[in-house]
């Protein structure tokens, strides 16, 4: 293999490294994110407060929109992603209910 062929190999595998060791510390922190929505469902199933906080979804999405904007992550994906969790939060959240 020429020098450039190894050193580009090279780069290849730190990048994957860092991928690697980011996906684990999304998954780590989607996990804690969810005990705290589990904490919450709960808190709300006991006091009858509805499942779903649209005002609170709304901030919570103009939040992270700014927030991909400013880590130049494509704010559409961040609203897609957000929203996906936000769903999954309110399912959760009526499990609770039930």
């Amino acid at each position: 293999m020429s020098d450039a062929v190894t050193r580009a190999a090279q780069i290849l595998k730190d990048h994957r490294a860092s991928i690697d060791r980011l996906d684990a510390i999304l998954v780590y922190t989607l996990g804690e994110r969810f005990k705290h929505t589990q904490a919450v469902g709960r808190l709300k199933a006991e006091h009858a407060l509805p499942p779903s906080d649209t005002a609170r979804e709304a901030a919570q999405i103009a939040r992270l929109t700014d927030l991909a904007q400013q880590a130049d992550l494509d704010p559409e994906f961040a609203k897609k992603f957000l929203n996906f969790i936000i769903q999954e939060v309110i399912q959760h959240h009526k499990q609770h209910q039930s």
